[in-house]
Parts: structure tokens; C-alpha cells; sequence
């Protein structure tokens, strides 16, 4: 209960009687969420809250201000009159019990001159002041204090809480909020609640060339637990199969190129589901829809030549590159126009997709070796990406009508193939066109004016299902969207969240960004969760991306599964990332995502956040995986101490992941509910204190349905309970 009024409170509803709440909830979401902090206990946030009353000295006055604000719509702006003078509240009736409380938590904002303060209790009305804590507002900046009750005397109650002047001279304004005290951590396990199952193809990851790396990709699939294995990204619109050949697009100066010397049809592709097939791992692969594909593998076929459209701001003058091969915006800013996709191209229609998947079967790759196929790649980015062939970006016609031919295609060659569609890269073109954008910015146009102000998606599901009622045949079986997490740039001037290079790898950026990159992997199911940068201004910014996409499927075209075939947090070379990576494996779990496959090209397999996987699909070196059956898993701050649970199918063990997002130990109590352990406690573990492996400490004993446990700084832990049956 404590989950839904917290939920409910975010969202003003206030504290509904608990049916009425539940009822709330369970129309809205369908199961109850979990939710940061539930048992905090605020005292003010917009307003006082209820149980508290203000008894701040005469000549203190303090009002809501709506222009300085941390969150929710207003703080609380102070101002002294003299000196000593505090800003004081009273709590009402009983004094609160300090045993279910750890901490003071409050943000605070400060003005030139704001000077030392101090906060300080009394466990009674009457009773002396403790010792009192030091601080001092920043200056026009906010600054989040933390304020150990520990450092107050360890109170056994608290009736009065005091922020005073501390310098003996008048203070200027600052500004207070969210003021409140912070819970114990504690967790909860329901295995008979939020029972689903957790599909395996969400541990895949896309990869077609792990040999760069030095390591096997064999090597690295059974050692990661690899699952699904996507053929994709840019280079893949243009591919040609025939000669192994494609265009790299303006990721590099538009050139073709081969994966070989020697032009072997699709040598590349046949590498990669040969090894899939062999290491018993689905095969995502991506077909080109845009509709032309590489003539040739020469890289001085390409899209922008110099020679033939004159001087360029950019041009491919690396060692060894192509200097003719620009990236045709030419000196003045404009772009080439007058291009012709014979430089580089030759068409490829659906007819040619038929060809390729007949070639598949022909080797013994096709139906066993491939699964699944995605309909290209970020269609809309065509425009940019592969702006030579396709330089006005796509309508919602034209995404319908691409899909409709090469879908059936797909299908009437191979009637098992799953088919995903329509891979998508970008908030914004999720509710409207490319087009769109392209011609307007940021604003809907012509375009999903047209189609009745209806979001893309949503229109494109309700497409599919009208193909589906036409012709009795469904042509879509995923809804398939990319997802990168964008930074503040307020916080980091380069945007490091997601870095791909290898020599950024390892940098996760400053503590902001850090916390940033853990705070952020909300964006997969809060719905009180608004993205920190420019999507924000794109639909109220509350992006919730797996609940929106059931969402969307229930509504336009129910039984399309869910699938993220791009997505990327970053810094998988750092603990850091591999802790924001476990968090969405465990997101994906619990919110019934049904197909996910990372993007990380340089990955191997002893870095942290292919631990992050290894500890879900082989945490013992010996194949122990996280259960296949999600049950409920709460944590009073999920922000800091996150948990997932799942059940093992064949004997019903229950296995815990706890990721502890902080840079200091937690413990907390962990609660049993609808479960009979019996047997030790198996823990497992990977953290900052060791890069290198996943540790087994020792096993805990168990009694009861509550233990106690530890979980160190940045760390990931397992705990694997076996079951009575």
C-alpha cells in the first residue's frame, strides 16, 4: 500500500481511502508499481505537509516560490529579519518514531551572501536542542543535504525540527525543497503477485564482428549468455548481399565497402548466423526497405564526390581514406542536391528480398537460422543518414506502404520468419514524421495533421491491423522501437551518456552525469518520471517507454509483441554502466518487454557491463541464470537500492537481483511473502571492489521469511533461495 500512495501522491491525488486507491492504480497500470522512496515521511514539498505545522520564529517568513524550484511545482523561499532566527516545524500530536528513519534530506538554494546554517531537532517540544548539523546554501545554485540522524544524537523520536542561523548576522533569502525524512531501506518479495514470464530474447545483443575485439564471438556468446544477435545499424540499409557489399552512409563520408577483399556473397551474414545457429542464438536480421543498395565495394564509389560536386566543408582526409569522398554540404552550408544514387547504388525491391531469403534457405540458414527480421534500420533518419539516396525524409504513407510490400515479401518466402517494424530511433518520430520534423523542426505538420493528429505509432499499428483484417495475415509481429537515453547538456557539454567510441568507453563523465545514467533508466516504466533534456518538450516529456508501447499495441493492434532492437546507456567499460545496465535487464524482466538487443560493437566479454549480463545468463560460470517467471519485487528506494525477482522454472528456486546504486554499503531487511525457502541462501556477486569476476561469498543461513543482508558500494548482487516444494 505504501507503494500506491506514493504513486498516487505524485500524481496530487492525495491519500485515497486504500480501495479506491487500489482500484486507481489497478485500471491505470494493471499492477502495482514500484516506487522511489514509499516510506519516506515529507514534511514539506509545495506545501506542509499533513501532521506538520510551521513554528518558526516571529519575524521568519517563508511563501511558495514558483520561479526557484527543485521539484514538484514550488519551493519554500525563507527570509530572516535577524539574527538567529529559524525556519521551524512542529509535528502534531505524537512525536514521529526515529526507528524507521535514517536521515534529514532536503535541497537547498542560496543567494550572494547566504551564510552558515544549522539543523537541528528535539525529540520533545520541551526537550534541549541536539547537535546541531552545519551547512552553507550555495549560491544561486541548488545543493542537496543529507543529514544523518546519527549526526543528531540518534533520537528516539522527533516533535520539532529547526534550521537556524548560524552566523549571529541577518541572513539573505534561500530557498528550501523537499524536506523530508528518508526511510530505512527495506525490501519486499511477493512470488504469487506480478506473476509473468520473462522471454530470454531480452539478453541479445547486436554484434556482427566480434574478431576486432581479439575475443571469439562464440567465446563471448556462451561466456555472456548471449540470446538473440542482431545483424543491423546504419550500414545495413545499403547492404548487398550478393557482393558482400555496402555504403557506409554519412557515419563515413557516404563510400561503399566490402567486409572482404574478395567479393563472396553474403559472406558477412553467412559468418554471423553460422555462428548463431552453432552457439544456439536467435538471428535478428536486418533487410534494407530504403530501397538501393551498394553497386559495388570500391571506396571510391561514393555518394559526394569532390571532383564531380565541387569543394565541400568535409571530406574523407584520414590516412589512407578517399579526400575526393565529401559529405556533400557544400562551403556556403547548403546541401548537394543535384546527386545522382548511381553513384553508389543500384535499386533493391522486395523482389530482391525474396531472392536473399530463397539464398538463406538454399545454405541451410534460412527458417532455423534466422527467427527474426527487422524491416531496415531508423527509417526515420533515412534522410540524414543516407541522405545521397533518400534526401526527404519518410511520411507516414510511405512507412505504411514499405512495410506492406516488404513485409509480405518476407513472409510469402518464409511463413515463420518474426517480423519488427517500424524501427524508429527517436522521441520525436514516434508521435510524428520525419517529414515532419525535417520541414518544420520540432512541430507536427501537414503530415500527422493529415492522418488526423493521430502519433505515428499508434497509426502505424492501426495500419498493420487493417492489413491483418484485409488479408487475414499478419505481417507485423514486433513493435519494434530504438531507445538512447539523451544527456543533460546542462550536465556534460559532449553528451557522454551513451558513448560509443573505444577510448570513451571506459569514461562514465562527471558524478552528475553517473547519476544521471542510473537516475535515467526510469524512462523505461516511471510515469512520473520526465526525460532531463530537449524531450521534455516533445509530449510533456514523461516517456515511459515500455507501459506506452503496451499501451499503444492494446489499443491499435493487440498480440504485437514489444521489442527494443537499439538501446544504449553507456560506459560499459566502467562500473557505472554496467550498473545502469543491469537495472534495465531487471526493468525489461519485470515489465514484460519481449525482445531487446543492445548496441555495443567493442564489447567483450571480462569488462563490467558484460558482467551486468553474465551475472542474469551464466552468474556461476556454469550456466546459472536469473528465474524465467517475474514475481513482484519492492524496494522503499528503488533510486538507490534497486531489486528484481524471478523464479526458476524447473525447480522453483527464487533468485533476487539487488543493485546497489550508491557509493556506500547498504543493508536492509528482505521480506518473504507467498514463498517456502528452505536451505541455505547462494550469493553471488560482481562490484567495484572486484572488475575482474563474479565472487561467491559465503552462502547465508536461513530461518523465518526475513533475513538481513548487505550489498556494498556499486555493486550487483544474486541471491538465489531454494524453494519447498
Amino acid at each position: 500500500m505504501n507503494n500506491l500512495n506514493c504513486f498516487a501522491n505524485s500524481l496530487n491525488f492525495g491519500l485515497l481511502p486504500k480501495g479506491l486507491l487500489t482500484l486507481f492504480i489497478t485500471i491505470l497500470c494493471g499492477v502495482p508499481l514500484p516506487c522511489t522512496a514509499a516510506d519516506d515521511l515529507t514534511i514539506y514539498n509545495d506545501a506542509i505537509a499533513n501532521g506538520w505545522e510551521d513554528w518558526s520564529w516571529d519575524g521568519v517568513t517563508s511563501s511558495p516560490n514558483t520561479a526557484i524550484k527543485k521539484v514538484g511545482i514550488s519551493s519554500l523561499a525563507v527570509k530572516y529579519s535577524s539574527a538567529w532566527q529559524g525556519l521551524s516545524y512542529h509535528h502534531i500530536g505524537t512525536a514521529v518514531n526515529s526507528k524507521n528513519y535514517t536521515a534529514i534530506h532536503f535541497w537547498v538554494y542560496g543567494s550572494s551572501g547566504s551564510g552558515l546554517l544549522q539543523v537541528v531537532i528535539q525529540d520533545k517540544t520541551t526537550s534541549p536542542e541536539s547537535t546541531p548539523f552545519y551547512f552553507t546554501p550555495t549560491a544561486n545554485k541548488w545543493a542537496q543535504i543529507t543529514v544523518p540522524l546519527s549526526k543528531l544524537g540518534n533520537p528516539a523520536t522527533i516533535a520539532r525540527l529547526s534550521i537556524k542561523d548560524a552566523t549571529g548576522t541577518t541572513q539573505p533569502v534561500f530557498y528550501i525543497d523537499d524536506l523530508r525524512l528518508i526511510a530505512k531501506l527495506a525490501m519486499t518479495i511477493d512470488a504469487a503477485a506480478n506473476r509473468k514470464p520473462i522471454s530470454e530474447q531480452i539478453y541479445g545483443i547486436n554484434f556482427y564482428g566480434m574478431d576486432e575485439t581479439g575475443e571469439d564471438d562464440g567465446d563471448f556468446m556462451k561466456k555472456v549468455g548471449v540470446t538473440v544477435r542482431r545483424w543491423g545499424g546504419n550500414t545495413t540499409s545499403r547492404y548487398n548481399w550478393k557482393i558482400d557489399a555496402t555504403n557506409s552512409g554519412h557515419d563515413w563520408y557516404f563510400e561503399n565497402g566490402t567486409s572482404s577483399d574478395i567479393h563472396t556473397p553474403n559472406k558477412a551474414v553467412s559468418r554471423m548466423v553460422g555462428k548463431n545457429s552453432t552457439n544456439k542464438v536467435s538471428t535478428l536480421l536486418t533487410v534494407p526497405m530504403i530501397g538501393f543498395v551498394a553497386k559495388d565495394g570500391k571506396n571510391s564509389s561514393c555518394g559526394f564526390r569532390i571532383s564531380k560536386y565541387g569543394p565541400q566543408q568535409e571530406y574523407d582526409n584520414h590516412t589512407g581514406g578517399q579526400p575526393d569522398c565529401g559529405k556533400g554540404i557544400k562551403l556556403d552550408g547548403k546541401p548537394v542536391t543535384d546527386n545522382s544514387h548511381q553513384d553508389t547504388s543500384i535499386p533493391f525491391n522486395p523482389n530482391s528480398i525474396k531472392e536473399w531469403i530463397n539464398y538463406l534457405k538454399k545454405q541451410g540458414l534460412g527458417k532455423s537460422g534466422v527467427q527474426f527480421y527487422n524491416l531496415d534500420n531508423e527509417v526515420d533518419g533515412w534522410h540524414i543518414t543516407h541522405r545521397d539516396v533518400f534526401p526527404t525524409a519518410i511520411k507516414y504513407d510511405q512507412l505504411r506502404d514499405h512495410t506492406y510490400q516488404y513485409a509480405a515479401a518476407i513472409k510469402s518466402v518464409d511463413p515463420t520468419a518474426k517480423i519488427l517494424g517500424p524501427v524508429l530511433t527517436d522521441w520525436s518520430h514516434y508521435w510524428n514524421s520525419a517529414y515532419d520534423l525535417q520541414k518544420n523542426d520540432s512541430k507536427p505538420t501537414n503530415d500527422r495533421n493529415t492522418h488526423g493528429g493521430t502519433p505515428l505509432v499508434a497509426w502505424y499499428l492501426q495500419q498493420m491491423k487493417a492489413y491483418d483484417k484485409k488479408y487475414h495475415k499478419r505481417i507485423l509481429d514486433y513493435l519494434d522501437l530504438h531507445f538512447y537515453p539523451h544527456c543533460f547538456y546542462n550536465v556534460n557539454d559532449k553528451c557522454t551518456l551513451t558513448p560509443e567510441l573505444p577510448h570513451t568507453q571506459d569514461n562514465p563523465g562527471n558524478a552528475a552525469l553517473q547519476a544521471l545514467r542510473l537516475r535515467s533508466t526510469r524512462s523505461l516504466w516511471d510515469p512520473t518520471y520526465v526525460g532531463e533534456s530537449w524531450v521534455k518538450n516533445v509530449e510533456g516529456g514523461v516517456i515511459k517507454l515500455i507501459p506506452r508501447m503496451k499501451e499503444w499495441v492494446d489499443k491499435n493492434y493487440p498480440g504485437t509483441k514489444l521489442a527494443i532492437s537499439e538501446y544504449m546507456w553507456g560506459a560499459l567499460g566502467h562500473i557505472n554502466g554496467a550498473l545502469a545496465q543491469a537495472d534495465v535487464l531487471g526493468i525489461f524482466g519485470r515489465e514484460g518487454l519481449d525482445l531487446a538487443t543492445l548496441w555495443q560493437l567493442r564489447l567483450t566479454s571480462d569488462q563490467p557491463g558484460a558482467f551486468a549480463f553474465r551475472i542474469y545468463r551464466n552468474y556461476n560460470a556454469n550456466g546459472g541464470k536469473f528465474g524465467n517467471t517475474s514475481v513482484l519485487a519492492s524496494s522503499t528506494d528503488q533510486g538507490k537500492v534497486a531489486i528484481y525477482a524471478a523464479q526458476e522454472g524447473t525447480n522453483g528456486a527464487l533468485t533476487l537481483m539487488v543493485i546497489n546504486k550508491t557509493a556506500t554499503a547498504q543493508s536492509a531487511p528482505i521480506t518473504l511473502k507467498n514463498f517456502k525457502p528452505t536451505g541455505v541462501i547462494e550469493t553471488w556477486r560482481y562490484g567495484a571492489a572486484n572488475l575482474n569476476s563474479i565472487v561467491h561469498p559465503v552462502n547465508l543461513k536461513f530461518t523465518g521469511l526475513q533475513f538481513a543482508n548487505s550489498f556494498p558500494a556499486n555493486s550487483i548482487t544474486l541471491l538465489r533461495i531454494p524453494s519447498k516444494h
